[in-house]
């Protein structure tokens, strides 16, 4: 029988969510309605055709919309994606489990870009992998090291895992590093798995960064599986849609095959919206307003910490919609994460995610919390004011972290 870990962030989410008055937890950009997407478009026809009948649809996504996924890939520096190297899933979850379970089992040993979504490694440990942590580095810009993923690799590695951009630091692998990568899975004939969920939003690259960081797909190595959804980047997570992209058509029809054991196909009204907002203008328009708003409620987050400098350490985020920050005392100790994060949401309505807890078992992340920046600005300041006075009525009273 399978045994797997419990999945500790979402179950955290699921806990407290509900009760929240302030989620800066949420790790999508700002949820928009169906008559959201029409202003972003432009026009003023229905997103959804009444008469189309309810069946199954096209079993692997309809042709539209696996070339609209195709086009978030095909850059002018790689050659064009075709349509049929996508294949859409019911979500990124559902994306990432498939693939893991087509190319992961028994025997095999897996390296996993840390710290991350615990599917990403969870997963593959219930197949019966082994699998190694590939810590990323705060004092880096948690980013990671090349010499370090050598020394992890063994003969029986089959898989390496990245999230890029990372839940939960917002850090962007560079394309120097990503090239790394490749090179070195290449000479070892490994598989590369990239999470690429948070992709394209970039929202805060260096001054010396020309470009954006590029895909795993655009680097000229086919044994590769790039994940995405509609959830956090385009905003869309209720209509459950998601991928798998690969330069190998092979890949694509093993995952394709697998795939019949878990989903027939995505609902056609799921597949109709998922391609109206990736059509253009409407993505560009979409993504814009997620880009701003990130880039505003970031700036209020960022002139928040530095108010607070005695309390707050981090790394600021580049990407995606999520910060990674440690709370400390005034001595300098972390405090208790989850008890920090319980008696906040209990005494102001303000919801965060324990890094302890969610991201790290238990043993690492002491004192870190994941705060998602992207949700509607007024959320962002009135949860960052009461955060404000709860950090000067009843913060010094919360224990350290145990060691």
């Amino acid at each position: 029988m399978v045994r797997i870990k419990a999945f500790a962030v979402e179950q955290w989410m699921d806990d407290y969510e509900n009760d929240a008055k302030y989620n800066l937890a949420e790790t999508c950009c700002a949820s928009i309605s169906l008559n959201d997407l029409l202003s972003l478009s432009g026009q003023q026809t229905n997103v959804i055709d009444y008469t189309q009948k309810q069946v199954y649809g096209a079993i692997r996504g309809s042709k539209i919309l696996r070339s609209n996924i195709a086009k978030l890939f095909s850059t002018e520096a790689s050659v064009p994606l075709p349509a049929d190297n996508v294949l859409v899933t019911n979500g990124a979850i559902q994306a990432n489990f498939l693939a893991l379970y087509t190319n992961v089992g028994p025997g095999d040993h897996v390296i996993c870009h840390y710290p991350t979504y615990q599917q990403l490694y969870s997963v593959p440990e219930s197949f019966g992998a082994e699998v190694d942590l590939w810590r990323s580095k705060e004092d880096a810009g948690w980013q990671l090291g090349l010499e370090d993923l050598k020394s992890l690799i063994r003969p029986n590695t089959k898989l390496i895992i990245l999230n890029n951009p990372q839940n939960p630091t917002g850090a962007v692998l560079k394309r120097e590093i990503l090239q790394g990568i490749v090179d070195i899975a290449r000479e070892h004939d490994i598989m590369i798995h990239s999470d690429e969920v948070y992709r394209p939003l970039f929202h805060s690259l260096n001054p010396d960064q020309q470009e954006n960081p590029p895909s795993i797909l655009s680097l000229g190595y086919d044994k590769v599986i790039a994940t995405g959804s509609m959830s956090k980047a385009f905003s869309l997570a209720g209509i459950r849609l998601g991928w798998i992209v690969s330069r190998s058509p092979e890949i694509i029809e093993t995952c394709a095959s697998t795939r019949d054991y878990t989903i027939i196909s995505v609902g056609q009204l799921d597949d109709s919206v998922a391609a109206f907002a990736l059509s253009s203008p409407t993505v560009n328009n979409l993504l814009e307003r997620n880009i701003q708003l990130a880039r505003q409620n970031l700036a209020t987050l960022d002139t928040f910490i530095k108010d607070f400098e005695w309390a707050i350490e981090w790394t600021r985020p580049q990407a995606g919609t999520t910060a990674f920050i440690k709370f400390v005392n005034r001595e300098g100790k972390a405090i208790d994460d989850v008890v920090f994060c319980q008696q906040l949401q209990k005494r102001t309505g303000v919801m965060f995610v324990p890094g302890s807890q969610c991201f790290g078992g238990g043993t690492d992340f002491k004192g870190y919390v994941r705060v998602g920046y992207v949700q509607e600005h007024q959320v962002m300041v009135d949860g960052l004011q009461a955060l404000r006075e709860f950090l000067h009525n009843g913060y010094d009273q919360l224990p350290v972290a145990t060691v």
